[in-house]
């Protein structure tokens, strides 16, 4: 195999890969990426056996072939070579030599044939999104999944179409977060568990415009986004009927500036049990208090007015999960929910449906 491209040409698809590839893995190949050259056409490969980046950018192939390099001494070299430099890439006995101006390095390699790639994922659905979209999706919901749980089927996100509608779901057992698009020519219900680490990779390759195609098959999603495809498996569990735990009409609503209530909301947390992170919100005519105390004995409290009507009702939250909430959110005012000091609040944009959060309570 021997190519040249110049060094951005190089850099963009190592780039777009890296993030999959390990340090430290049980298999040494898993520590390199695959360099494919066809026709004037590179691609590079990275796996962790769970998700699978391949990017493909232009190349002068003189020589096709496949080899496999370590995939981050690859990427800091490539990294550090001069702007414009056309770098060249060719096989010498068993090892690769990486050309670049006065610059020379002799790097290892393992067979191609040792790369585990997923050629075919037996599609079954097909479906065209709007990246922006599927990027909104991700945004208002991954900080819900579960991270290490027993209950492996929450360690990821739900992806599920229902009629026009592609929904995100996301739960750890203490909170939800659901958050859904209209899509034109859905299949309708499709649902999937997509884990956690491909979540996170799909969402740091998505863009704002342009579409990505989505292949669904028994088990491994597929997005192409431009010049990158993502492979990911799938978790094969069941996941909760959610729609259960979402309170369907709160009895008592209040409804906040968004901001303002933030801000209190993280002034009154400097003195909550670290471990815990429990504050206690209590909702009276127009005004909710909110209060921490910690095992120093130390106190806070910040009152924040509102709109609402109706009984006090007092009732504890883990902090983090409301202000994970609030951040998501982007309307100005904040309508929560309540319907008492046992039941799950509903936090949500006044008139939307579209994103919602519950945040289940907890005794202090």
């Amino acid at each position: 195999m021997k190519l040249t491209a110049p060094r951005e040409d190089l850099l963009a698809p190592l780039q777009d890969v890296i993030g999959v590839v390990e340090r430290r893995q049980t298999m040494p190949v898993l520590a390199n990426v695959l360099v494919s050259a066809r026709e004037n056409r590179l691609s590079i490969t990275g796996t962790d056996l769970e998700v699978e980046l391949l990017a493909t950018s232009h190349a002068n192939v003189q020589q096709i072939g496949d080899i496999t390099l370590p995939g981050r001494k690859l990427l800091d070299i490539v990294r550090a070579l001069p702007e414009n430099v056309p770098v060249t890439l060719s096989m010498e006995g068993e090892r690769v030599s990486l050309r670049a101006g006065r610059s020379r390095f002799t790097l290892s390699s393992l067979p191609a044939a040792e790369f585990p790639v997923i050629e075919d994922i037996n599609a079954q659905v097909s479906l065209s999104v709007e990246q922006g979209e599927l990027r909104r999706l991700i945004d208002k919901t991954h900080f819900s999944m579960a991270q290490q749980d027993v209950r492996y089927y929450l360690n990821g996100l739900l992806l599920e179409t229902e009629g026009q509608a592609l929904r995100a779901v996301a739960t750890d057992g203490h909170r939800l977060a659901v958050c859904e698009t209209q899509v034109e020519g859905l299949v309708s219900g499709q649902q999937v568990i997509v884990p956690r680490k491909g979540v996170l990779e799909l969402q740091r390759i998505l863009g704002t415009d342009g579409r990505v195609e989505l292949a669904i098959g028994d088990k491994h999603i597929r997005a192409q986004i431009g010049n990158i495809r993502f492979t990911s498996k799938l978790i094969d569990g069941r996941f909760p009927e959610y729609g259960r735990v979402i309170p369907t009409n709160p009895t008592r609503r209040v409804l906040a500036d968004r901001e303002v209530l933030r801000q209190s909301l993280q002034r009154t947390a400097i003195l909550s049990n670290e471990k815990y992170r429990g504050i206690r919100l209590t909702a009276r005519t127009n005004l909710l208090v909110v209060q921490a105390h910690n095992p120093d004995q130390e106190e806070a409290e910040d009152q924040v007015e509102v709109s609402y009507q109706g009984d006090e009702v007092e009732i504890g939250f883990n902090v983090n999960y409301l202000l994970d909430a609030l951040a998501a959110l982007e309307d100005e005012q904040v309508e929560i929910g309540l319907t008492d000091s046992s039941s799950s609040c509903l936090v949500h944009g006044p008139a939307v449906t579209h994103t919602r959060y519950v945040v289940m309570p907890m005794k202090l």
